[in-house]
């Protein structure tokens, strides 16, 4: 199903698209949208050669023929949280007191209204079948191409993929990395845990779409907007949502709805929308 016209237009920010959605003015009545299976998936990943894994868990949510998604910290998700999901409708899930499934449902519902295709901004990438680790940094590729920044500028990560800071270094742009739970680079390089205090020292931030889950994305699109910094998203948790607010801060979005590059070593697409070098 398209949109109807003009509202393939940014949102302003994601609660006014939240709006948007309840106002029945992007798609079908919400209300009529019921969620079919909900399920997570947790991974744990070491790749060969790599000095540190890291594990995900992610709450994904079906509504007809698309899943969307939301990642969470490992544990963080309420026991019955996915039950609670079953058979709910859209309406009532984005505006859950939990924001996993507020993120999961808004992005099962856009990817349902404004799938991943030309028509709805997205350029198709295609990733070729490969090993984890090749299949990572064909994604990393994809992703930093989105990054308009000169050698020697400085980009600030936020939610730190060793991959992506591997292909930054590769062309020559220096990194603030990030991330909630701290610790260090594969390059032993101290990542910080309070990304808003660091946007003051960045030409370009590139930001994980899990943000929208704990609260830390609006911070970013709202300095961004202001401040005309350059902010792409790589989306995995809500691929669906943020194409919906370039133009509202955010400048370029790698999208990667489920089943994501970590699941199957098969060939895969990913979606990209916004600007690119």
């Amino acid at each position: 199903m398209t949109a109807p016209t003009g509202i393939r237009a940014a949102a302003a920010s994601y609660d006014d698209l939240v709006q948007l959605v309840l106002a029945g003015r992007i798609g079908p009545d919400p209300r009529t949208q019921r969620i079919a299976v909900a399920f997570t998936t947790r991974q744990a990943v070491r790749h060969e050669g790599r000095g540190s894994g890291y594990r995900n868990e992610v709450l994904s949510l079906r509504l007809a023929e698309v899943v969307g998604s939301c990642a969470v910290e490992p544990g963080e998700l309420p026991d019955g949280a996915v039950e609670e999901c079953v058979g709910a409708d859209i309406a009532r899930l984005v505006e859950h007191e939990l924001p996993p499934v507020r993120v999961a449902a808004l992005d099962a519902y856009l990817m349902h209204a404004l799938p991943h295709s030309p028509g709805n901004g997205a350029r198709p990438c295609p990733l070729t079948a490969g090993t984890s680790l090749e299949k990572s940094r064909a994604r990393a590729k994809a992703v930093v191409d989105l990054i308009d920044a000169s050698p020697g500028a400085t980009v600030l990560v936020v939610g730190v993929v060793n991959s992506l800071l591997e292909a930054l270094r590769a062309r020559g742009l220096a990194y603030i990395p990030c991330d909630l739970k701290g610790g260090t680079t594969e390059w032993g390089e101290a990542v910080r845990t309070n990304s808003l205090a660091e946007l003051e020292r960045c030409d370009a931030i590139l930001a994980s779409g899990m943000t929208l889950g704990n609260g830390s994305f609006e911070p970013l699109r709202r300095h961004a907007q202001r401040h005309g910094t350059p902010l792409v998203m790589f989306a995995q948790t809500g691929s669906a949502v943020l194409p919906r607010l370039i133009g509202s801060g955010v400048t370029a979005v790698c999208a990667e709805p489920y089943p994501f590059f970590w699941l199957d070593g098969g060939p895969g697409t990913i979606h990209r929308y916004g600007d690119a070098r």
